[in-house]
């Protein structure tokens, strides 16, 4: 959702679904990853990346066929292992001395939470949003 050319050479966009939704309203939703795949095991070997943006669902609960989940997808019951394989995954495939972009809303969970689930410390971050719930953090790969 935040990229500003998704077609980039530069960038590989991936998500568990691949998918088309008709909204209430008309729109159409579309979730096309470059590739499918699961966060907790990357499709990539050992340091292949100097860049990765991670940005897994936020949500815990929400209806069935609600806009937030189809828009965003949804966490399962065991989350917090989730996103511990997820973290590790994501510095498995970065390269030494190379940055992690985090980004999630706490609106259901909060950020502590998930800083909980990985040894690496953020650089920094930054809050947006209307409420100040959708945080971006900054890391790096130390080695």
């Amino acid at each position: 959702m935040f990229w500003f050319d998704k077609d980039s050479q530069h960038a590989l966009f991936g998500d568990i679904r691949d998918e088309q939704h008709l909204l209430c309203d008309g729109r159409v939703l579309n979730v096309e990853p470059n590739v499918i795949m699961d966060f907790r095991q990357l499709p990539f070997a050992d340091a292949t990346f100097n860049l990765v943006v991670f940005d897994p669902p936020h949500l815990t609960r929400a209806g069935r066929d609600s806009w937030m989940r189809l828009k965003y997808g949804m966490l399962t019951d065991d989350w917090r292992e989730d996103l511990r394989q997820g973290f590790a995954e994501c510095f498995r495939v970065l390269k030494p001395g190379q940055f992690l972009v985090f980004k999630w809303n706490e609106a259901q969970v909060r950020v502590s939470q998930l800083l909980a689930l990985t040894d690496e410390i953020p650089l920094f971050g930054h809050k947006s949003g209307k409420r100040e719930k959708t945080h971006w953090i900054m890391f790096m790969k130390r080695g």
